[in-house]
């Protein structure tokens, strides 16, 4: 796991965190803030927070639909704890952020998904990114009304259509992906996957000499090097090979 604060921002409003949970699970999330005076630093906080604690009573294998109900619950409850912070302080109004969150056994993964912070999978040199962004962009490019070009240069290429904490209610989106022996996933906020072609993010996956710290370090600066102008955080799992384990390795 990295982050970095960017060359144009002065607060870093990313927030992250990777570890194994109960029944053998490896659980990682990505959350990216948004909000005046720190107020984004407070919500993707308190969201990881809130999800770690949820996270610490996990008992569902996450193959069952009760899996489904329960990742949308803690998801839901973590935006309960961002929109009561926001009504009760004039400071905090309106603040909101992203949130994917990975759940990952020895054959498969339970993604919860709300903004345009996302999960990528590479797979024998195949890069697939297993979220769709909820924003303006994306969902006029959906409809035809855009090109990818010129979705790539919008200017409100990051109005989001869906938030964490904005809305007394949320809807969460819930993606199944099975998770194979030499799979590697990636979490990340949109500062690197604006900034960053795909074609870059997989070609610095697949270095094969290079550790997960390695690969997460040079994805930051990728970032940084093609102006940086965002927060840009990074959390690495990598399936090992002839390892039982769920997740194996993580960075």
């Amino acid at each position: 796991m990295r982050s970095h604060v960017g060359r144009v921002r002065q607060v870093n409003e990313d927030s992250a965190w990777v570890d194994r949970i109960e029944l053998g699970l490896v659980a990682a999330v990505v959350a990216d803030g948004m909000g005046g005076h720190k107020a984004g630093e407070i919500a993707s906080g308190l969201t990881v927070e809130s999800v770690v604690s949820s996270l610490k009573s996990w008992q569902d294998a996450i193959e069952s639909e009760a899996a489904e109900d329960r990742l949308k619950e803690l998801i839901r409850r973590a935006n309960s704890v961002v929109y009561e912070a926001a009504s009760g302080n004039d400071q905090y109004s309106n603040m909101g952020t992203t949130i994917v969150l990975a759940l990952l056994n020895g054959d498969a993964g339970l993604i919860g998904h709300i903004g345009d912070s996302r999960v990528y999978r590479l797979r024998d040199e195949e890069l697939l990114q297993l979220t769709e962004d909820h924003t303006l962009v994306h969902e006029l490019t959906k409809s035809g009304q855009l090109s990818p070009e010129e979705a790539a240069n919008h200017p409100r290429r990051n109005v989001l259509m869906r938030a964490l904490g904005t809305d007394r209610e949320v809807e969460v989106d819930i993606i199944r992906f099975d998770w194979l022996p030499g799979d590697l996933l990636l979490l990340c906020s949109d500062g690197l996957s604006t900034l960053v072609e795909d074609h870059l993010i997989k070609d610095t996956l697949g270095e094969t000499n290079a550790t997960l710290e390695q690969k997460a370090e040079r994805l930051i600066a990728l970032a940084l090097l093609a102006g940086g102008d965002d927060n840009v955080t990074v959390v690495l799992v990598e399936h090992e090979r002839n390892d039982g384990v769920a997740g194996g390795g993580k960075a």
